[in-house]
């Protein structure tokens, strides 16, 4: 689901910035009277990005040589309350992007409109629903299978539009290249039978581990708890650390997640499918980001233990950037 760059035009990633930025920016406000108000919030929020980095890493194979994950979108609103959540998968796909290249640099408005601002808030609101009704487990498998497929829909009308609205007086496609007959269906199948039962899954599980361990921590609860309530963060860093530890199964999965092609598999794909002899003249001279880490490798290093030392990197600067939010929550309240 992590569009790259070149599969969308300029002018559709800075649409999607701009609605990601006014989700995010309204986010940013709802969280700071949280913070006032409840300040385990920031250490939370640390653990949320950690938590939604690490679903991410376990790839499931998928028919036709392809693969797809989870995101955690739902399950982080649960855990934190939506807004919270908008904000910890943005900070996750923002590490992503430019230390790991998984994700474009100018597609990433795009990616964090789909996966931090419309699947936490549409699970959500499903997940609310049925809460309320006494059915909260339901709400939790309901809503985060909804919420991951809503998203999935999304990236496949972005990517079937491109060929539609950007192309070369002769018709050729600008960027990505397939039409909304083959984008949609391939999304929102994958999905629908694979990454959302697997949302589910990761949603269901972690939810009744937190309920069980540390019930103060669901967002329901914290926002009635009295301040005495013991918050214990213990059962949720032995859970990152157990998901660090298992991460290198996500690269049994072979294969590419559909939309997530580099160039030179892109081309590939289209000369062998008889569709074109050379890329799209968008995506040919497009950007060409490599990060410190792509594809979460570590130069001397074996690919599982790159994986693992990535997503310890990555838990590191998630929980420092919570513990700096709880020192400037602090001196805010001072």
């Amino acid at each position: 689901m992590h569009i790259p760059d070149n599969y969308l035009s300029p002018e559709m990633c800075a649409v999607l910035a701009a609605g990601a930025l006014a989700v995010v920016g309204y986010s940013v406000r709802k969280v700071k009277v949280e913070l006032s108000e409840k300040s385990e919030l920031a250490p939370m929020l640390g653990i949320a990005s950690s938590l939604s980095f690490l679903i991410m890493m376990f790839n499931v194979p998928v028919p036709g040589g392809t693969t797809a994950h989870a995101v955690g979108g739902t399950l982080l609103a649960i855990l934190i309350g939506p807004y919270a959540a908008c904000l910890s998968i943005t900070v996750a796909l923002i590490l992503q992007s430019f230390l790991f290249a998984d994700g474009g640099i100018i597609a990433l408005g795009a990616n964090v409109f789909n996966m931090a601002c419309v699947m936490p808030f549409v699970g959500y609101a499903i997940y609310r629903f049925f809460a309320k009704r006494h059915h909260s487990d339901l709400g939790v498998i309901l809503g985060s299978y909804i919420g991951i497929n809503v998203s999935a829909l999304l990236v496949g009308v972005e990517l079937g539009l491109q060929p539609v609205l950007f192309h070369t007086a002769s018709g050729q496609a600008l960027y990505n290249p397939y039409p909304l007959s083959i984008t949609v269906p391939a999304m929102t199948l994958t999905h629908l039978l694979f990454a959302g039962p697997i949302e589910a899954f990761f949603t269901y599980v972690i939810y009744r581990f937190v309920k069980r361990v540390t019930p103060n921590e669901l967002y329901e609860n914290a926002a009635i708890q009295s301040e005495n309530a013991k918050t214990s963060f213990k059962p949720l860093y032995y859970l990152l650390g157990a998901l660090v530890v298992l991460s290198p199964i996500g690269l049994l999965a072979q294969g590419t997640a559909f939309g997530e092609w580099s160039k030179s598999e892109m081309l590939d794909k289209l000369k062998s499918e008889g569709v074109a002899s050379q890329l799209p003249q968008g995506m040919a001279k497009g950007l060409d980001y490599q990060g410190l880490f792509s594809d979460y490798t570590v130069p001397g290093t074996n690919l599982p233990l790159g994986y693992i030392l990535s997503a310890i990197t990555a838990i590191i600067i998630f929980v420092l950037i919570g513990k700096v939010l709880g020192s400037l929550n602090g001196k805010e309240r001072d």
